[in-house]
């Protein structure tokens, strides 16, 4: 009983947390002047991302045996599998529920058949402009992931050192996203008052870099209990070790990045929520991945290779969506049933 009401405590402290950071990470922002596609991509997606680039880390630097290591490389498959799948499907699924509240509160000589296609996910998420930077996100994604499945399968003497090349082109991505040319947002460009100083019209930069750094922290401890939960909990429902590791832990890892996306869609900033996930998915391609390379054999199991098959789908789905302009909140709902299709394939692996 214990572990369940620390699992819902740690969700709790999690979730608001992650209010707060959000809300420090978009001050943070504008401090930094950076645009506000990239507060997305880079700053809060750094900030979430960086627990479990520690964690992976730690795995395969002091992990006593290839099993302990081998922690690490699981990691850093699960990551992007669940943001792929969970995370927007979550998102979607958030979208779809704004979208039908709107509807129920619309007043009553509003637009029936508008009402009803926008409460069915039938609006598309953005312009083309829209869809074309999201498209170039999945497109840089989609290569670098193919490639490090790909270094997964075979064994050369010198792949080690190709851990130093996902580092490189994390840092090309870095400063495209930093330098590039982001249009302002019509959405979300009034913030809100930072936590730290709630009447101040400008907050100190102490107060902004304060917030942002204890929410970390938080986010830092209270999901790594949240795993230790979700461990144990496992074989108290009936699942094995592998089970929860393979299908559970993935999306417990990620869930400051599910839960910055949730937030950001309640607040209506969606461009913002999409550029979190898209920009953790970057950095779980190459900075894991790159620390998996240079520490462990970097060989994968039946199990880790059906991961990286899925999430090339659930991106592939993605991006012929995004490129052809029909990416909606339906759609992309969907992106959790590649999760499912993942678990289904999972019980004849482990079984």
């Amino acid at each position: 009983m214990l572990h369940f009401v620390l699992l819902i405590a740690c969700a709790v402290a999690i979730y608001l947390s992650c209010e707060w950071f959000v809300n420090a990470v978009e001050w943070l922002g504008e401090r930094l002047n950076v645009g506000r596609m990239a507060v997305g991509t880079i700053l809060a997606a750094f900030g979430t991302a960086l627990p479990e680039s520690v964690v992976t880390l730690v795995a395969v630097t002091t992990g006593a045996t290839p099993e302990a290591k081998n922690i690490g490389v699981g990691a850093a498959m699960g990551g992007p599998l669940a943001l792929a799948t969970v995370a927007y499907g979550v998102t979607g699924a958030m979208l779809l529920l704004q979208r039908r509240k709107r509807r129920a509160a619309a007043p009553a000589g509003a637009s029936a058949s508008g009402a009803a296609a926008d409460a069915n996910g039938d609006a598309p998420l953005g312009t083309e402009r829209d869809m074309r930077r999201l498209a170039k996100d999945q497109t840089w994604f989609l290569p670098v992931f193919v490639v490090k499945v790909a270094l997964g399968l075979v064994a050369f003497a010198f792949k080690p050192v190709l851990g130093l090349a996902f580092f490189a082109v994390y840092a090309v991505y870095f400063w495209r996203e930093i330098r590039g040319d982001h249009e302002e947002d019509d959405e979300g460009v009034e913030l809100e008052p930072l936590k730290f100083q709630p009447r101040a019209a400008s907050p100190a930069t102490w107060a902004v870099v304060a917030q942002t750094l204890v929410t970390l922290v938080v986010i830092f401890f209270a999901s790594q209990l949240f795993v230790h939960q979700l461990d144990a909990i496992g074989p108290m429902l009936g699942l094995s070790a592998s089970v929860t590791a393979l299908l559970l832990s993935p999306i417990a890892t990620e869930l400051p990045e599910i839960m910055n996306a949730v937030i950001w869609v309640r607040q209506g900033k969606t461009k913002l929520a999409l550029a979190n996930i898209s920009g953790a998915m970057m950095i779980q391609a190459t900075v894991p991945s790159g620390l998996g390379l240079l520490f462990t054999s970097w060989h994968f199991d039946s199990a880790l290779l059906w991961s990286g098959v899925i999430t090339m789908a659930a991106i592939g789905y993605l991006l012929l969506t995004m490129r052809a302009h029909k990416l909606t909140a339906g759609r992309l709902a969907v992106a959790a049933g590649f999760y499912v299709v993942f678990g289904l394939g999972l019980i004849p692996i482990l079984g």
